[in-house]
């Protein structure tokens, strides 16, 4: 027995339209515009929100180091309050498009700052604290203060 070909369905493929009809949506402003913009989130190479910081204590000093990959020297703030290290990283972009044969122009500006806060139990003497930035790892060594000793009276 000889197989007879499907026929079509009256009034073409119901799914193949409905996807036609989402690749448009997604193709149409303002859509591709919001889409891009998380395109341009995912795709910078530092974190909005943080960075890792290890802070390890030694017999005379301790150390901190913060991964910072991707960042410019001239892009970290180290403030020291009291007992407190501050480091901040602030970040700016602009990217600019323009295409003459359809009259568009296009600039977006992303600035990202994200700070971290690091109380020790001590004051730190701000002179006396040296920091260090190669590959993308921060590292800020601060001495431990040496109090002085009082001795008791009868």
């Amino acid at each position: 027995m000889e197989k007879k070909p499907d026929k079509p369905k009256q009034g073409g493929e119901p799914f193949g339209e409905w996807m036609k009809h989402f690749q448009h949506f997604f193709q149409e402003q303002p859509v591709r515009g919001v889409l891009q913009s998380i395109d341009d989130f995912f795709k910078q190479p530092f974190p909005y929100t943080s960075f890792p910081i290890d802070v390890r204590e030694l017999k005379n000093e301790h150390i901190v180091t913060a991964e910072l990959p991707g960042i410019k020297k001239e892009q970290i703030s180290i403030d020291i309050l009291g007992s407190n290290l501050t480091i901040s990283v602030k970040h700016q972009d602009i990217y600019t498009e323009e295409d003459d044969a359809n009259k568009v122009f296009r600039r977006s500006e992303h600035l990202q700052h994200s700070s971290r806060t690091i109380g020790l139990p001590f004051p730190i003497d701000e002179k006396k604290v040296k920091a260090t930035y190669r590959d993308g790892l921060l590292k800020i060594m601060i001495p431990k203060l040496q109090g002085r000793k009082i001795d008791l009276i009868d």
